[in-house]
């Protein structure tokens, strides 16, 4: 079943997660949205759950000439975590995708300064946190997040998305305390198959949604 948009993907999404917290799960949660695409589907997470929303930046990397096709991600400041054996298999190794790194680190310090200004990054130590995109294909950026995030030390860390690839989701479970996927198609495809409407999400889109979330919703 394809979800009509991302809004109604992080309402469903939400749903599932008020499961846990009505049962004291999910005590002092927090929301980080991988933008942009995962923002739309937090902003309901965040809601339903009345937790505090904001977002981790994290850049795939992709194979030259094919972007689109992600052998890596990098998050921060850490080094890039890459597929090694898809790197093999493609006859790729870290120095030729030095420039390609090195772009994506560009464009993840000129996000990270446009969606958060000087506000730092929230404190998740001993912190319930979910981590929230619009869908899993590679996984990638995702895994990338959870890693840097677990160095972190949160109590727990919770992977949510409204769909993903069955092999995808069970390579994940390893990263995360628990992964919540509401679809896993045998015939997965891409993530955007899977919505009605899925069109871009701007940075003036993600600027707005983190703006008019956090003038609703107290840091619990």
């Amino acid at each position: 079943m394809r979800f009509q948009n991302r809004q109604v993907a992080g309402q469903e999404l939400g749903l599932r997660l008020m499961e846990w917290a009505s049962e004291g799960e999910l005590p002092h949660a927090v929301v980080l949205a991988l933008p942009r695409g995962g923002v739309p589907v937090a902003v309901e997470v965040a809601r339903a759950l009345r937790a505090p929303l904001d977002v981790l930046v994290a850049r795939k990397i992709g194979i030259p000439g094919r972007p689109e096709t992600g052998v890596g991600a990098i998050v921060g400041d850490d080094p890039p975590l890459f597929d090694r054996r898809a790197l093999e298999m493609l006859g790729l190794d870290e120095d030729r995708l030095a420039q390609d790194v090195a772009r994506e680190r560009h464009e993840l310090k000129r996000r990270e300064q446009l969606y958060r200004g000087d506000r730092p990054m929230p404190d998740i130590k001993n912190r319930n946190v979910i981590v929230v995109d619009d869908g899993l294909a590679t996984g990638a950026t995702a895994r990338a997040a959870l890693r840097h995030l677990r160095s972190l030390e949160p109590a727990r860390l919770i992977l949510a998305v409204p769909v993903c690839a069955p092999e995808t989701a069970a390579g994940m479970r390893s990263e995360g305390d628990d992964i919540v996927c509401l679809q896993q198609p045998p015939d997965f495809g891409a993530v955007g198959l899977w919505y009605e409407d899925f069109e871009q999400v701007s940075d003036d889109e993600v600027i707005k949604a983190l703006n008019e979330h956090r003038a609703t919703t107290p840091d619990a």
